[in-house]
């Protein structure tokens, strides 16, 4: 999270943008995207090299291997004149970065003409990867040399002193966002990392896997699923698993246009130069995808209604209802393969909801399908954004049923306090979480006095599929004893006289020191 110091840094650069003329806080927020990407590329060569060097291998490069190309890296602009930086990102680096093709840069002379772009075997033919297509509108707009050099030296001390660490673009999108008066209407807040981390770990995605998110974002789920299994399976990962990494291992909808140009930039900082990054209305008729993913990871929308004309008909089938988080959990099915897995955060109220929809849905999980687990989280997790209650549900697509036990955790703590600052606390339920599911039979015996323990379907189909952990959940009242009656009046009695006779002292003391006495 983004905290303090860094904050009055974010603001003070946010000001800066504000004070050259550009007043939009989209647009705001669009121009500091391009401006940390393109710092981030320069970044990413660094790594690249200084791999190669190590190596002795030669590596493919995001830069063109001249002197105009090599111009247009961060460092070698940033301390230049201010016309000579505004010149050079907005007239080379920024048109190079919208005709980024296979994570390579073309040259962009210093007059702004195209020098070179090398081919690539199947070029003219090959469709536009997501990068490119959601690039094809956005404009620079820094108005002045002034401004981009403010903002230039403010993103260096950030990225420098503060922000090495953190998974920046997210991060910083993420509060920026808090100074939008439509982003808790919108739903356009992150997933925190942990929670989106923790997540991934219970699905435990491996290099074949085809992964979605139907509601993407910043495709914050994406990246955490690529650096999970990079984590665990770079080491062996084959060329083929390699090629489909970087291209159809990942797929996000959204249907906001800033979203899919962050999406694809941040993927594209994580090695996966050609993902299914698509504009698309997940719940809608335009959305015929079936089958198709081994998982679903996603944090869909929470708020509003879609139209009931545009809702795709197989989505109603299963849950009656214009309730988007509803809607989502029938996507979510329909998009899984047999035997494909599900991680998703729903609102409380999914969980109980007494309307024929949300009936329907659960029974759906529970009867047709293997629903595994329901994470109950703390209403603070998603704070100062919001402070909506929510739940993980996982479960396994089967068509065939398969529930015998649900596995329920009351999260109490997720390593951030529960309030607006969420500063870094020592307790965390999250490694119990993963590691207990990880080990289901050993959940058996648990009490349901404690935070975990499992609920036979049965149960649960009799309390019409309700999934609240407060249903199942037992409290353990400890039995206080008390004094008999007579002895509670004799010890009030006793320190009732004490108190008379401390007063009878102070008003000794009060007429020996006079009338004027200040005791």
């Amino acid at each position: 999270m983004i905290t303090g110091e860094i904050k009055n840094k974010v603001d003070k650069i946010w000001l800066d943008i504000w004070a050259g003329g550009i007043t939009n806080p989209i647009t705001v927020i669009e121009q500091l995207t391009y401006l940390m990407f393109i710092r981030s590329l320069d970044e990413k060569e660094l790594e690249t090299e200084e791999l190669e060097n190590m190596t002795g291998e030669a590596m493919s490069k995001i830069f063109p291997q001249t002197e105009s190309g090599q111009s247009m890296r961060w460092n070698r602009f940033k301390e230049s004149d201010p016309r000579i930086i505004f010149e050079t990102l907005s007239q080379r680096v920024f048109p190079a970065v919208k005709g980024m093709k296979h994570g390579r840069l073309p040259d962009v002379g210093t007059d702004g003409d195209l020098l070179e772009i090398k081919a690539v075997a199947g070029d003219e033919n090959e469709k536009k990867t997501a990068f490119a297509r959601y690039m094809d509108d956005a404009m620079f707009l820094i108005p002045t040399p002034q401004v981009l050099q403010k903002v230039i030296t403010g993103l260096d001390d950030l990225y420098e002193n503060d922000l090495s660490d953190l998974d920046m673009q997210g991060d910083l999108y993420e509060y920026m966002l808090g100074k939008l008066s439509t982003a808790g209407q919108n739903g356009q807040f992150r997933t925190p990392k942990h929670i989106r981390e923790m997540m991934v770990a219970l699905l435990d995605p491996t290099p074949d896997d085809v992964i979605c998110d139907p509601a993407c974002g910043t495709a914050g789920f994406l990246v955490s699923a690529s650096e999970y299994i990079r984590e665990h399976y770079e080491e062996n990962m084959t060329s083929e698993q390699w090629e489909h990494f970087s291209s159809s291992a990942f797929t996000g909808f959204d249907t906001d246009r800033t979203m899919l140009r962050i999406s694809a930039m941040n993927l594209m900082l994580h090695s996966i130069t050609n993902p299914e990054i698509n504009y698309k209305d997940s719940v809608s008729k335009q959305n015929d995808i079936s089958g198709k993913y081994t998982i679903c990871l996603a944090n869909p929308p929470f708020k509003g209604t879609i139209d009931a004309e545009s809702i795709h008909d197989n989505l109603k089938s299963v849950t009656n209802t214009k309730k988007t988080e509803l809607l989502f959990l029938a996507l979510f099915i329909r998009l899984l393969k047999k035997g494909g897995q599900c991680a998703c955060i729903v609102p409380d109220g999914v969980l109980f909801g007494s309307s024929k929809a949300h009936k329907s849905i659960r029974k759906e999980l529970v009867e047709n399908h293997h629903l595994r687990a329901v994470i109950s989280m703390p209403s603070g997790v998603f704070k100062p954004y919001a402070g909506v209650s929510t739940a993980v549900l996982v479960f396994t697509k089967t068509d065939a049923g398969g529930t015998e036990n649900v596995w329920f955790y009351n999260m109490e703590a997720d390593g951030y306090s529960l309030d607006d600052k969420r500063s870094k606390i020592d307790d965390n339920d999250i490694p119990d979480i993963i590691q207990r599911f990880k080990k289901l039979d050993g959940e058996k015996k648990r009490k349901r006095t404690e935070k975990s323990f499992l609920v036979p379907k049965e149960e649960i189909a009799s309390n019409d599929y309700d999934l609240s952990i407060n249903k199942y959940k037992e409290i353990e009242y400890i039995p206080i004893e008390y004094p008999p009656t007579a002895e509670i009046i004799g010890n009030i009695k006793k320190l009732e006289q004490e108190i008379q006779t401390e007063i009878r002292e102070l008003e000794s003391l009060l007429r020996e020191e006079g009338p004027n006495s200040c005791l």
